[in-house]
């Protein structure tokens, strides 16, 4: 089947069979492989990215049922020269150890962000329930989460969380 979607703000159209789990379609059609297949089950949320702006987790979805919708992956959150708030939270707050659950934490934080721009630690907490990261802890998650939405109140109202 032919599929369009629209990832990180570029159309790509594919061929695809009809089987085809999204986190497969970006992964091996499109090469995006920071989202991670972690599960296969949807209950880890490695595979989180925004479809339409909403976090999905993408193991969850079939490729053909995102025809014609945007689709935003941790590789269109920011750039290595200039990090989204949520990456720099990361990284200065340490909220990352092996990285594998990374990308499904940001996604799912920025969705966080997006409605809730100030969370308590127990609202990130409760809202990254589905996201599993067996390093951290999620303590410096947690803080990392709190860093970057401090950072985003500082760049303004204006600064949306999945930008």
């Amino acid at each position: 089947m032919n599929v369009t979607v629209n990832v990180n703000g570029k159309p790509y159209t594919r061929d695809v069979e009809a089987r085809t789990l999204l986190v497969h379609f970006l992964r091996e059609d499109l090469g995006l492989t920071g989202t991670h297949v972690g599960c296969d089950t949807s209950q880890c949320g490695a595979c989180t990215v925004h479809v339409n702006g909403d976090a999905v987790k993408s193991c969850t979805l079939l490729a053909v049922q995102c025809d014609g919708m945007d689709v935003k992956t941790i590789e269109g959150m920011g750039t290595p020269a200039d990090l989204h708030p949520l990456q720099t939270g990361f990284w200065e707050e340490h909220g990352l150890q092996c990285g594998f659950c990374t990308p499904g934490m940001i996604m799912a934080s920025a969705e966080l962000l997006k409605h809730n721009p100030h969370p308590t630690e127990e609202e990130i907490r409760y809202h990254l329930e589905g996201n599993y990261c067996r390093c951290t802890g999620y303590h410096n998650i947690v803080k990392a989460v709190q860093h970057a939405a401090k950072l985003m109140g500082e760049k303004g109202a204006g600064q949306a969380a999945d930008d």
